[in-house]
């Protein structure tokens, strides 16, 4: 069965990732495309590096091609805000992504987008899989490559320059000509060093880059920039005496930062720091959103310069959504993904490293000192982050109890009131929370727990964990 979580249908390669799968979730979608009458000016068509993904990309494009639905294939391997990025431009009613992001090397699979170059919302995607649960087999159509092209329903774009060159003007770059700034980066073996290096040298930046050659084993890595996956950019920024370190997850829609003393910088305090940039030293004016998993910290520097920073469940589609209703400034997640007003409606790991080298070079302050300012002003908020497997059985069990029966332990802070939006979140009165809910992209149940100091946050997950039967 095909299902789509919150970052799209990604599966085990040759488990549920499939050719006959790939093909049966087109024909589906031309299906719905040509219900809808959106079938011009066709689809746009991208994916990563990882094994597999350009043929399940020309995969894909036999079956919508064979339904007379003009296919605008990107000529090679593409960051997903790209893929989202051309979509708007085009204006086409959908376009596809062949990535399973930050997911394990043996993962691929499929993000929707929708017309603007927005992630496909919760009715969209129900749409198409009740769609495609009714297909047969048999009712998949396929037209041979060559065939496609020469019927001119197969097109190949390059789409790359007008995206740099879109970042380009939305960034100060006279700014960052005149800092001569030194950044480190690493594209995980993912698909954003060609975007990001041409954009900082077009700024005059030196740059040193490390995995940038195509692993579809992502170096026996995770290809999600974390603390623990960074530690040869953290070298190589302290080596090399570099202003910033700069990561991306395997289809660049997220970033992780080392700051000039090797430290990482959570996405948590990424998201802090651009928002108070963008309000402080920009003057723009707006609120933010995040989602419910995501730094209270934002609350904070929001309700400092008058706004209000809205609370969505997880998945990006609830970002932008929120975004465009209020007009936000910024949206983003603890997990590393956010965007700007005036850009894609979708994450931007490119756009978003280029915003922060810009900060760096418009306040003339290092990453480090800049945080140190913020924390001075805020206050600080201590993050967990924990994942706990479970069998389909443990699954059933947990669901049971936690989001059914509402079955709460005796947390040893005082409760302020329980959210049940999305899995179970806990607000507590010293103003931290804890959060527990399935992930959408992989098995796990996650929790995610903020306080005012490190040790109580420990504390407050595991009494979740233990009272739910979890083991790390």
């Amino acid at each position: 069965m095909i299902r789509f979580g919150t970052g799209g249908w990604r599966a085990i390669i040759a488990d549920e990732f499939t050719r006959s799968n790939i093909q049966l979730l087109c024909q589906g979608l031309a299906a719905k495309m040509q219900a809808e009458g959106v079938t011009d000016p066709g689809i746009v068509l991208g994916y990563d590096r990882r094994f597999l993904s350009r043929e399940a990309a020309i995969w894909a494009a036999q079956v919508l091609a064979a339904n007379n639905i003009t296919v605008r294939l990107i000529d090679r391997e593409a960051p997903t805000p790209l893929i989202m990025f051309t979509v708007k431009r085009l204006g086409t009613a959908y376009g596809l992504a062949v990535t399973a992001s930050h997911n394990p090397a043996v993962y691929n699979g499929i993000k929707l987008f929708t017309a603007g170059g927005r992630d496909a919302d919760a009715q969209v995607t129900a749409q198409l899989e009740q769609i495609i649960d009714a297909l047969k087999p048999e009712e998949v159509v396929v037209m041979p490559v060559q065939d496609a092209e020469r019927a001119g329903l197969l097109l190949t774009i390059n789409p790359f320059n007008t995206y740099i060159d879109a970042i380009i003007a939305s960034i100060n770059m006279d700014a960052i000509r005149g800092r001569e700034l030194k950044v480190a980066l690493d594209p995980m073996f993912g698909v954003s060093r060609t975007s990001l290096q041409t954009i900082l040298m077009t700024a005059r930046c030196e740059v040193e880059v490390i995995h940038e050659r195509r692993d579809t084993l992502f170096g026996g890595r995770l290809p999600s920039p974390n603390v623990e996956t960074l530690n040869s950019l953290k070298q190589v920024v302290l080596e090399h005496r570099c202003d910033l370190g700069i990561a991306t997850d395997g289809d660049a829609d997220r970033l992780g930062i080392i700051d000039d003393e090797g430290r990482f910088l959570h996405p948590n305090q990424i998201l802090v720091l651009l928002y108070y940039y963008l309000l402080g030293r920009k003057g723009w004016r707006g609120p933010c959103v995040r989602n419910i998993a995501t730094t209270h910290l934002l609350d904070r520097v929001a309700a400092h310069f008058g706004e209000t920073c809205y609370e969505v469940p997880v998945g990006f589609k609830h970002i932008s959504a929120k975004m465009q209703e209020t007009q936000a400034v910024i949206g983003g997640e603890s997990s590393g993904g956010l965007t700007v007003r005036g850009h894609i409606p979708g994450k931007d790991g490119i756009y978003a490293a280029a915003l922060l080298v810009e900060m760096l070079a418009v306040t003339g302050q290092r990453l480090s000192d800049l945080f140190r300012e913020i924390t001075a002003k805020f206050g600080r908020l201590f993050m967990t982050e924990k994942d706990f497997r479970f069998t389909e059985a443990d699954k059933q069990l947990i669901s049971q109890r936690l989001l059914v029966d509402h079955n709460l332990p005796d947390f040893s802070e005082a409760v302020e009131k329980v959210s049940w939006l999305d899995g179970c979140k806990v607000y507590f009165k010293n103003g931290g929370w804890v959060i527990a809910r399935f992930s959408g992209t992989e098995p796990l149940l996650r929790i995610f727990c903020e306080m005012p100091d490190l040790a109580l946050a420990e504390q407050i997950s595991d009494q979740l964990a233990e009272h739910l039967n979890l083991q790390a």
